[in-house]
């Protein structure tokens, strides 16, 4: 890392997001309906189930909303057939982007996806082309304005909860876990009444990539802010560092 603040991105990302709930709330919708039809209704047998709800509700998304997601994808209304597709690239300045959808439609979504690619001068590669720079990561980041606990025993909470990693940065805590672990920190950071800024599992590159030429920043934005605005596109994750704002 370049020193830049995570938590900083966080707050810029959100605050785009806030204003496009329906979207955040219609990614999360899909993702309960593919858990409950992979593993059941019930998130204290179903992992992925139990992984969502937490991100639903780090992204407040009401209750309610969330029981009827559950109930539809359990009863006759949640036939539709999503399918998960990932696909890795390349954009302009040496970065590696990686796309997670899902789709009830692959063609139209692999050629939006290209399309958003080639528009920033990008380019689509084969599985496993990016991947391998990233690690597959639960991630937590708690705003320090919001904690009253001391960063010595919020590290030893998520620690003694199973997380690999805690961080402190000039205004936030960072935790991270494994994917098997990260609902036993999510659950014991809620029992501890600790607010949470993001809560995800993400892609976390091994190294960032700096881009410095504003051609190919402007580039890489018009991929990004392309693959954003895609109903189909779940996640997006690469290794650009990101100037602050």
């Amino acid at each position: 890392m370049s020193g830049h603040s995570k938590f900083a991105n966080i707050k810029h990302k959100k605050e785009k997001n806030d204003a496009a709930k329906g979207k955040i709330f219609t990614i999360i919708g899909r993702e309960i309906a593919v858990a409950v039809k992979e593993g059941g209704p019930d998130p204290a047998n179903n992992f992925k189930l139990a992984t969502v709800i937490a991100k639903a509700k780090a992204n407040n998304m009401p209750n309610d909303t969330i029981e009827r997601g559950i109930k539809k994808a359990s009863g006759e209304g949640g036939n539709v057939d999503y399918k998960s597709i990932t696909y890795e690239g390349y954009g302009p300045g040496g970065t590696a982007v990686i796309v997670e959808t899902l789709t009830d439609n692959i063609n139209r979504t692999a050629a939006n996806v290209r399309a958003a690619f080639s528009k920033g001068d990008g380019n689509v590669g084969t599985p496993g082309c990016v991947s391998f720079m990233f690690d597959r990561k639960g991630q937590i980041l708690i705003d320090k304005e919001e904690c009253e606990m001391s960063a010595d025993d919020l590290m030893m909470l998520a620690l003694d909860a199973g997380a690999d990693d805690f961080s402190e940065e000039e205004d936030s805590y960072e935790v991270l876990t494994s994917p098997e672990a990260y609902q036993a920190v999510v659950e014991a950071l809620e029992g501890a009444k600790i607010v949470t800024a993001s809560s995800e599992i993400t892609m976390i590159p091994q190294n960032y990539v700096a881009v410095t030429d504003e051609a190919d920043v402007k580039r890489l934005q018009r991929i990004l802010d392309l693959l954003d605005e895609d109903d189909d596109v779940q996640a997006v994750y690469h290794n650009w560092d990101e100037p602050e704002e």
